[in-house]
């Protein structure tokens, strides 16, 4: 009976351990890089599509960054600098559509 419980606590330990390791690796995702604001970088599928739909919308440039965002009613945000070397944030709703584009610059 003691050895049995003990198998279970051991057991269900191990367990929980697994559970916290898998859950940082999918709250982290990506390679942890961080843009020049400090925020978590998004990559996989979803992320290149923003990057794709922000630059429909610039017409030309570089996305620099992309991240996932709330501000104005948002899901995606990308940072593009443009071919003019003035830097914008495209802001992209759930379905890829244009919320807002904000100058990233300081002189705004």
């Amino acid at each position: 009976m003691q050895r049995t419980r003990r198998i279970l606590i051991i057991g269900g330990a191990v367990a929980m351990l697994a559970a916290g390791a898998g859950s940082a690796v999918a709250v982290g995702g990506g390679n942890g890089d961080k843009g020049d604001d400090g925020e978590r970088q998004a990559s996989g599928p979803g992320a290149e599509r923003a990057r794709g739909a922000a630059l429909a919308v610039t017409g030309d440039g570089t996305a620099n960054s992309v991240a996932r965002d709330t501000e104005n009613g948002a899901t995606w945000e990308v940072e593009v600098t443009r071919e003019d070397g003035k830097t914008v944030d495209v802001r992209l709703d759930e379905r890829y559509g244009l919320v807002v584009v904000e100058s990233d610059s300081e002189d705004r």
